[in-house]
């Protein structure tokens, strides 16, 4: 018998040599772990990870830039998507797996992308719009006065001001916000990422299934119709294409005298009126490319509060006190934005701020039971069997006689 044999039994002077069936996985498991680390030397050693991920988002940053010179600010939600994720890939290299922006961001798209099919078509329904019930509101919470008329009479001047400005640009931040949020949630925490998808989402659909059931005109809209061409509730009138300069009496709402001269004595659609300054002429296309295509009686709830909202409380525990002024003034400032510009009533912003804070508030019990929950299982659960490890073995077998 000699040292290459492959039988079990002692080797040449007395040593015991290990049984065939270890040796075999003893063999099996150093040719895994050679394998293992050959496949790991064909990517870049970590050393340069950094210099690549920097190199992607230089390329990313000089895309954006050139795009931003040439057509804009992108603020339609299918480039603002394709722009955040593509960042979001080039800033995970060397530190994320890249199919995990995938994962999360494609389900996240293609919600949103149905969300928009599903309000494009809810205007073919043609419920029974309400036009009056909100102007009544709002006289009887501002002691007979509607505040989109009182505002636009004593700040609306014959050119864009620069209150204009921060009108439009708080305006356009809502187009904005819920993904550039998204993206930095994203690169921070996945878990915190999917928190803040999973409330935008429902309260985008909550505020869908109450532009189909409550379908409600906004101010701009009852300033060009007279209530004898509203009486029977409709939800299409020929009156809401027309312009509130030829509308005897200012429409539903009423004619003012301005207090700046040379501006007009009724109220209109003001919310892209400082674009022009703002040189986004190219956000002023899409806003009006959006407003012809969605159903343009869809006002309770006013998303544009409940969203504004909702980032206000979902951010209020996760930063410093010092900033909780700051979102507050971001949130009074939206709903002052949406009043003055006509695209909402008082009304339409409180049903928004209250949906906000159901959704809050069901999220955060949700998740608070599911962490109770999964506290409870790990305090439970069994603990692991320590892993085999792959050293060589010592078992050996009887010595013969």
């Amino acid at each position: 018998m000699t040292g290459l044999d492959l039988e079990n039994g002692p080797a040449p002077g007395g040593i015991e040599r290990p049984a065939v069936g270890t040796r075999l996985n003893w063999l099996a498991g150093r040719v895994l772990m050679l394998v293992r680390t050959s496949a790991g030397r064909l990517h870049p050693a970590p050393s340069v990870m950094p210099w690549i991920r920097l190199a992607a988002i230089g390329i990313w940053v000089e895309a954006f830039a050139f795009c931003y010179w040439r057509y804009g600010l992108p603020v339609d939600r299918e480039a603002l998507m394709i722009w955040i994720s593509t960042l979001l890939i080039a800033a995970s290299i060397g530190r994320r797996p890249l199919r995990t922006v995938v994962l999360d961001w494609l389900p996240f798209a293609l919600v949103l992308l149905l969300y928009d099919y599903v309000r494009g078509a809810s205007q073919h329904l043609g419920g029974r719009t309400i036009w009056t019930p909100q102007i009544d509101f709002d006289r009887w919470l501002f002691f007979g006065n509607e505040p989109t008329v009182w505002l636009q009479q004593q700040l609306k001047a014959q050119d864009p001001r620069w209150w204009d400005v921060v009108v439009s640009a708080t305006y356009m931040s809502f187009f904005l916000l819920p993904y550039v949020v998204a993206g930095i949630f994203w690169l921070r925490s996945r878990q915190e990422f999917r928190r803040w998808a999973g409330r935008f989402v429902v309260m985008s659909f909550l505020g869908l299934i109450g532009f189909i059931a409550v379908p409600a005109a906004p101010p701009w809209a009852a300033a060009r119709c007279l209530a004898a061409q509203v009486a029977a509730h409709p939800s299409d009138p020929g009156c809401i294409n027309t312009s509130p300069e030829f509308v005897p009496d200012g429409g539903l709402l009423g004619h003012y005298t301005p207090r700046f001269p040379g501006a007009t004595d009724y109220v209109e659609r003001i919310s892209g009126r400082g674009f022009d300054k703002l040189h986004l002429t190219i956000a002023q296309a899409l806003l009006d490319k959006g407003q012809a295509t969605v159903d343009l009686v869809a006002a309770v709830p006013s998303l544009h509060a409940g969203i504004t909202m909702l980032f206000v409380m979902f951010m209020w525990r996760r930063c410093r006190w010092m900033w909780r002024g700051l979102l507050l003034v971001y949130a009074l400032l939206m709903a002052f934005a949406l009043v003055y510009s006509a695209e909402h009533y008082v009304f339409d912003v409180i049903c928004g701020w209250l949906l906000a804070g159901l959704v809050t508030i069901t999220f955060g019990r949700f998740e608070r039971r599911r962490s109770r929950l999964s506290q409870a299982d790990r305090l439970t659960e069994p603990t692991p069997a320590p892993m085999e490890n792959l050293c060589p073995p010592t078992e050996t077998t009887p010595s013969s006689a």
